[in-house]
Protein backbone atom coordinates (compact mmCIF):
# COMPACT_ATOMS: atom_id res chain seq x y z
CA UNK A 1 0.00 0.00 0.00
CA UNK A 2 3.11 2.60 0.73
CA UNK A 3 4.24 1.48 -2.44
CA UNK A 4 1.07 2.66 -4.37
CA UNK A 5 0.57 5.79 -2.20
CA UNK A 6 3.76 7.03 -3.23
CA UNK A 7 3.45 6.39 -6.59
CA UNK A 8 0.40 8.44 -6.61
CA UNK A 9 2.09 11.14 -4.55
CA UNK A 10 4.82 11.36 -7.25
CA UNK A 11 2.39 11.50 -9.76
CA UNK A 12 0.61 14.38 -8.38
CA UNK A 13 4.10 16.23 -7.89
CA UNK A 14 4.78 15.89 -11.08
CA UNK A 15 1.31 16.77 -12.46
CA UNK A 16 1.49 20.31 -9.80
CA UNK A 17 5.04 20.91 -11.44
CA UNK A 18 3.97 21.11 -14.87
CA UNK A 19 0.74 23.19 -14.12
CA UNK A 20 3.21 26.08 -13.19
CA UNK A 21 4.63 25.84 -16.65
CA UNK A 22 1.73 25.34 -18.73
CA UNK A 23 -0.87 26.34 -17.35
CA UNK A 24 -2.75 26.63 -21.29
CA UNK A 25 -2.04 22.71 -20.79
CA UNK A 26 -4.13 22.48 -18.11
CA UNK A 27 -7.73 21.35 -17.86
CA UNK A 28 -10.43 20.37 -15.58
CA UNK A 29 -13.59 18.08 -15.59
CA UNK A 30 -16.45 15.70 -14.63
CA UNK A 31 -16.09 12.53 -15.45
CA UNK A 32 -18.17 8.80 -14.24
CA UNK A 33 -18.98 5.52 -15.92
CA UNK A 34 -19.63 2.15 -14.96
CA UNK A 35 -17.96 -0.01 -12.45
CA UNK A 36 -18.31 -3.95 -13.52
CA UNK A 37 -16.44 -5.52 -10.63
CA UNK A 38 -16.78 -9.49 -8.82
CA UNK A 39 -14.58 -10.56 -5.44
CA UNK A 40 -11.83 -12.79 -6.36
CA UNK A 41 -12.31 -16.26 -4.55
CA UNK A 42 -11.67 -19.02 -5.59
CA UNK A 43 -13.76 -20.97 -3.04
CA UNK A 44 -17.31 -19.37 -3.35
CA UNK A 45 -18.83 -18.75 -6.44
CA UNK A 46 -18.86 -14.85 -7.29
CA UNK A 47 -20.49 -13.58 -10.68
CA UNK A 48 -20.37 -9.82 -11.92
CA UNK A 49 -22.07 -7.15 -10.53
CA UNK A 50 -22.68 -3.11 -12.15
CA UNK A 51 -22.57 -0.28 -10.51
CA UNK A 52 -21.21 3.08 -10.90
CA UNK A 53 -18.51 5.98 -10.39
CA UNK A 54 -18.76 9.70 -10.43
CA UNK A 55 -16.47 12.56 -9.69
CA UNK A 56 -14.08 15.30 -10.57
CA UNK A 57 -10.79 15.25 -12.73
CA UNK A 58 -7.82 17.40 -13.67
CA UNK A 59 -5.76 16.69 -16.95
CA UNK A 60 -2.22 18.40 -17.05
CA UNK A 61 -0.52 17.81 -20.57
CA UNK A 62 3.11 17.02 -20.82
CA UNK A 63 5.90 16.79 -23.04
CA UNK A 64 6.00 13.83 -25.74
CA UNK A 65 2.85 12.62 -25.82
CA UNK A 66 2.92 12.41 -21.72
CA UNK A 67 -0.15 13.50 -19.84
CA UNK A 68 -1.20 13.00 -15.98
CA UNK A 69 -4.79 12.61 -14.83
CA UNK A 70 -5.53 12.94 -10.86
CA UNK A 71 -9.27 12.35 -10.00
CA UNK A 72 -11.43 12.62 -7.17
CA UNK A 73 -14.67 9.67 -7.60
CA UNK A 74 -17.06 8.41 -5.77
CA UNK A 75 -16.94 4.34 -6.64
CA UNK A 76 -19.42 1.45 -5.83
CA UNK A 77 -17.84 -2.02 -6.24
CA UNK A 78 -19.73 -5.04 -5.30
CA UNK A 79 -20.35 -8.72 -6.30
CA UNK A 80 -22.71 -11.82 -6.12
CA UNK A 81 -21.82 -14.59 -3.87
CA UNK A 82 -23.00 -17.84 -2.60
CA UNK A 83 -23.29 -18.45 1.26
CA UNK A 84 -22.34 -22.43 1.35
CA UNK A 85 -23.63 -22.93 4.39
CA UNK A 86 -27.63 -22.27 3.46
CA UNK A 87 -26.96 -22.59 -0.47
CA UNK A 88 -28.22 -18.81 -0.69
CA UNK A 89 -27.21 -16.27 -2.16
CA UNK A 90 -25.94 -12.32 -1.53
CA UNK A 91 -24.92 -9.33 -2.76
CA UNK A 92 -22.05 -6.92 -1.41
CA UNK A 93 -21.72 -3.34 -2.53
CA UNK A 94 -18.73 -1.44 -0.65
CA UNK A 95 -19.15 2.59 -1.53
CA UNK A 96 -15.44 3.73 -1.66
CA UNK A 97 -13.63 7.35 -2.17
CA UNK A 98 -11.14 6.67 -4.68
CA UNK A 99 -8.01 8.76 -5.85
CA UNK A 100 -6.87 7.17 -9.07
CA UNK A 101 -3.75 8.77 -11.13
CA UNK A 102 -3.85 8.30 -14.38
CA UNK A 103 -0.67 8.19 -16.09
CA UNK A 104 -1.53 8.06 -20.14
CA UNK A 105 0.28 8.55 -23.27
CA UNK A 106 -0.57 8.45 -26.84
CA UNK A 107 0.32 10.80 -29.87
CA UNK A 108 -1.72 13.98 -30.62
CA UNK A 109 -3.10 13.29 -33.97
CA UNK A 110 -5.29 16.58 -34.96
CA UNK A 111 -8.54 14.94 -34.91
CA UNK A 112 -8.45 12.52 -31.59
CA UNK A 113 -5.80 11.37 -29.40
CA UNK A 114 -5.47 7.79 -28.87
CA UNK A 115 -3.56 6.51 -25.76
CA UNK A 116 -2.57 4.05 -23.51
CA UNK A 117 -3.48 3.95 -19.58
CA UNK A 118 -1.77 2.95 -16.30
CA UNK A 119 -3.89 4.04 -12.83
CA UNK A 120 -2.69 3.67 -9.55
CA UNK A 121 -5.14 4.02 -7.02
CA UNK A 122 -6.52 4.51 -3.35
CA UNK A 123 -9.46 4.42 -1.49
CA UNK A 124 -11.45 4.52 1.31
CA UNK A 125 -14.58 2.91 1.97
CA UNK A 126 -17.53 5.11 3.67
CA UNK A 127 -20.19 2.86 3.32
CA UNK A 128 -21.44 -0.95 2.37
CA UNK A 129 -24.89 -3.05 2.46
CA UNK A 130 -25.30 -6.87 2.30
CA UNK A 131 -28.55 -8.44 1.15
CA UNK A 132 -29.03 -12.02 1.36
CA UNK A 133 -32.19 -14.42 0.96
CA UNK A 134 -34.27 -14.62 4.19
CA UNK A 135 -32.67 -11.90 5.97
CA UNK A 136 -32.59 -8.07 6.81
CA UNK A 137 -30.17 -5.67 4.66
CA UNK A 138 -26.84 -5.23 6.68
CA UNK A 139 -25.77 -1.91 5.91
CA UNK A 140 -22.32 -0.04 6.94
CA UNK A 141 -20.75 -2.51 9.35
CA UNK A 142 -16.94 -2.56 9.39
CA UNK A 143 -15.06 -3.96 12.46
CA UNK A 144 -17.52 -6.54 13.48
CA UNK A 145 -17.34 -8.02 10.25
CA UNK A 146 -13.80 -7.79 9.49
CA UNK A 147 -14.09 -5.38 6.80
CA UNK A 148 -11.22 -3.24 5.59
CA UNK A 149 -12.03 0.06 4.52
CA UNK A 150 -8.95 0.92 2.56
CA UNK A 151 -8.10 -0.16 -0.53
CA UNK A 152 -5.42 -0.13 -3.10
CA UNK A 153 -4.28 -1.05 -6.58
CA UNK A 154 -3.80 -0.79 -9.96
CA UNK A 155 -5.36 -0.26 -13.25
CA UNK A 156 -4.72 -0.74 -17.14
CA UNK A 157 -6.42 0.11 -20.19
CA UNK A 158 -6.66 2.20 -23.63
CA UNK A 159 -8.33 5.06 -24.30
CA UNK A 160 -9.33 8.12 -26.78
CA UNK A 161 -9.64 11.66 -26.64
CA UNK A 162 -11.60 14.09 -29.03
CA UNK A 163 -12.28 17.50 -28.54
CA UNK A 164 -13.29 17.59 -24.71
CA UNK A 165 -14.70 14.40 -24.49
CA UNK A 166 -12.55 11.25 -23.08
CA UNK A 167 -13.34 7.57 -22.73
CA UNK A 168 -11.27 4.88 -20.81
CA UNK A 169 -11.59 1.11 -20.69
CA UNK A 170 -9.62 -0.19 -18.05
CA UNK A 171 -9.02 -3.24 -15.75
CA UNK A 172 -8.43 -3.16 -12.18
CA UNK A 173 -6.36 -5.16 -9.89
CA UNK A 174 -7.08 -4.47 -6.23
CA UNK A 175 -3.91 -5.57 -4.01
CA UNK A 176 -5.37 -5.42 -0.64
CA UNK A 177 -7.66 -7.83 0.87
CA UNK A 178 -11.58 -7.08 1.19
CA UNK A 179 -12.22 -9.17 4.84
CA UNK A 180 -9.80 -10.57 7.25
CA UNK A 181 -13.01 -11.66 8.87
CA UNK A 182 -12.41 -15.08 10.80
CA UNK A 183 -15.87 -17.30 10.82
CA UNK A 184 -18.13 -16.14 14.27
CA UNK A 185 -21.42 -18.05 13.63
CA UNK A 186 -24.20 -17.11 11.37
CA UNK A 187 -24.10 -13.85 8.55
CA UNK A 188 -20.99 -13.14 9.86
CA UNK A 189 -19.77 -16.77 9.36
CA UNK A 190 -21.03 -16.91 6.00
CA UNK A 191 -19.68 -13.06 4.77
CA UNK A 192 -16.43 -14.57 6.51
CA UNK A 193 -16.55 -17.82 4.33
CA UNK A 194 -17.42 -15.72 1.28
CA UNK A 195 -15.24 -12.66 1.55
CA UNK A 196 -12.06 -13.34 3.45
CA UNK A 197 -9.34 -12.70 1.81
CA UNK A 198 -11.37 -11.97 -1.05
CA UNK A 199 -10.33 -8.93 -3.63
CA UNK A 200 -12.33 -6.87 -5.70
CA UNK A 201 -11.71 -6.65 -9.10
CA UNK A 202 -12.72 -6.11 -13.27
CA UNK A 203 -13.51 -3.44 -15.39
CA UNK A 204 -14.29 0.10 -15.68
CA UNK A 205 -15.54 1.70 -18.43
CA UNK A 206 -15.29 5.55 -18.16
CA UNK A 207 -16.18 8.90 -19.64
CA UNK A 208 -14.58 12.44 -19.22
CA UNK A 209 -15.84 16.19 -20.23
CA UNK A 210 -12.76 18.29 -19.79
CA UNK A 211 -13.23 22.20 -19.91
Amino acid sequence: MKRIILISALALSMAFAGAGDAAAQLRFGVTGGATFSKLSKETVNTKNMTQYHAGVTMQIKLPIGFSIQPSLIYNVKGSKFAIPEDGGTADLTVGYVEVPVSIQWGPDLLLFRPFVDVTPYVGYGVNNKMTSSGTSPVKNVWDSYGLNRWEYGLGAGIGVEIWKIQVIGRYNWNFGSLSDLKSEGNVAEALANAVGKGKFGGFSITAAVLF
